[in-house]
């Protein structure tokens, strides 16, 4: 038991943060013993004090499942259930960099036009002769660059970050069309890049995937009981790790098994995994990680949930604010680097709409508005909803129209949702 009767008030404030933002990543409540009673019965604690995290888009993600299949034959088919993957990664990876920002209770409304720029960036330097890897980099230093000067300007001059997005987002699609001149369109001829969206791994790569993804999964769970045993905090049960990844494994086992069949109608056979998957599961395994397990991530959660408290403890909140706006712009390129490598192209109108349902798909899966509550599965859960709006109602060949009011409801609920459950939990606006 942490004792902190003969510290200082600094470092007992610090301290406190520490343990409220472990509470946070971990989900455990105080006071359990570690049973799986116990768990159960913290877990509904939290449901009841509002805490609900991504069961509203998981709700989301059966019902209209269950509806789409029922009004397209076609909705569950395997080449559907495969393209839905590669239509989510873009989405997913955008939202996923949205996580780190809307932790803090900000905005980065010009995440896609910053992917769009630095895929403008990397279009002009291979026209230029670059090969496609320091290109690709030169790319990923726009987006570092950018997030610095957001970050800058957000955390340390204190510019609102939805005045100063918006700016960026304004004057980007500007500089899109600069850098790409009168053509607008170009061409991507880097096999590298096009496979990323359009190719397929051998059948035993998603095999390979799932259990190397298990068996990380597992070692880390290990050394987590380890390091919290080490200091005396309580664990969770075994047997919900067990249970938790043989669900995991289950439904995993299943998707493999539809992306492995044939999906082709012709006679060269398409099927496998698609190259997207692995990158887009190894990537947000290492954001999952930098927020459940580094030590700034605990500092992201504290400076969301209050970050005067946060100022008081120590905790340096410009650098954590700037790192989280850096941190989007970079997962943002990534997902521009997927528009591109879909589309097989790069163009002045990239980035434009997508943030605005990159937005959608974080609240929607549960990650709070008012900063210090989210992880990012969240903003996986709440991608798929969107892209499975997308898929279902243009299989239903419904107009556009339909799909943004769709869109839009479903971002109303889910943001009603969370602003009543914070009431409920006793937490009004901002901290």
């Amino acid at each position: 038991m942490t004792t902190l009767s003969h510290t200082s008030p600094e470092l007992r404030l610090r301290k406190v943060i520490n343990i409220v933002a472990e509470q946070q990543v971990t989900s455990l409540a105080s006071g359990h013993e570690g049973t799986v009673r116990d768990q159960t019965r913290a877990y509904l604690l939290r449901l009841k004090d509002g805490e609900m995290g991504s069961i509203p888009a998981i709700g989301a993600t059966i019902f209209l499942a269950l509806v789409f299949q029922f009004l397209s034959p076609y909705f569950f088919t395997n080449i559907n259930f495969t393209n839905m993957f590669v239509q989510a990664a873009e989405l997913t990876m955008l939202a996923a960099a949205l996580v780190f920002v809307i932790l803090l209770a900000e905005i980065d409304l010009a995440a896609g036009v910053t992917a769009g720029v630095a895929m403008a960036v990397f279009i002009r330097f291979l026209k230029a002769g670059w090969s496609w890897i320091p290109a690709l980099g030169a790319s990923f230093v726009v987006g570092i660059v950018v997030g610095i000067v957001i970050g800058y300007i957000v955390a340390k001059i204190g510019v609102p970050s939805f005045v100063v997005t918006l700016a960026f987002f304004l004057g980007f699609q500007g500089l899109q069309l600069l850098l790409l001149g009168e053509g607008g369109v170009y061409r991507i001829e880097v096999p590298e890049v096009i496979a990323i969206m359009n190719s397929n791994m051998p059948a035993w790569g998603g095999w390979l995937m799932l259990v190397a993804c298990l068996a990380i999964s597992l070692a880390i769970s290990i050394w987590d009981r380890a390091r919290r045993a080490r200091v005396g905090l309580v664990n969770k049960p075994f047997s919900i790790i067990v249970m938790k990844l043989s669900a995991i494994g289950v439904l995993a086992a299943i998707a493999i098994s539809i992306m492995n069949t044939n999906r082709s109608q012709g006679v060269i056979p398409i099927q496998g995994v698609p190259i997207v998957v692995p990158i887009t599961v190894a990537i947000l395994g290492i954001c999952t990680l930098i927020l459940d397990r580094t030590k700034f991530g605990r500092h992201l959660y504290a400076v969301g949930g209050n970050p005067e408290a946060a100022r008081r403890a120590g905790i340096k909140v410009v650098s954590i604010r700037v790192w989280a706006f850096v941190i989007c712009a970079i997962l943002a390129v990534v997902s521009g680097l997927f528009h591109a490598s879909r589309l097989q192209s790069v163009d002045g109108s990239a980035g434009k709409t997508i943030v605005l349902s990159g937005v959608a798909a974080a609240v929607v899966g549960g990650v709070s508005l008012f900063g210090g509550r989210g992880r990012i599965s969240h903003a996986v859960i709440g991608a798929f909803v969107i892209t499975m709006i997308d898929n279902g109602l243009g299989l239903l060949q419904m107009p556009a129209g339909v799909n943004y009011l769709v869109q839009g409801g479903v971002l109303l609920l889910a943001a009603t949702i969370d602003a009543l459950a914070r009431r409920r939990g006793g937490v009004v606006g901002r901290n």
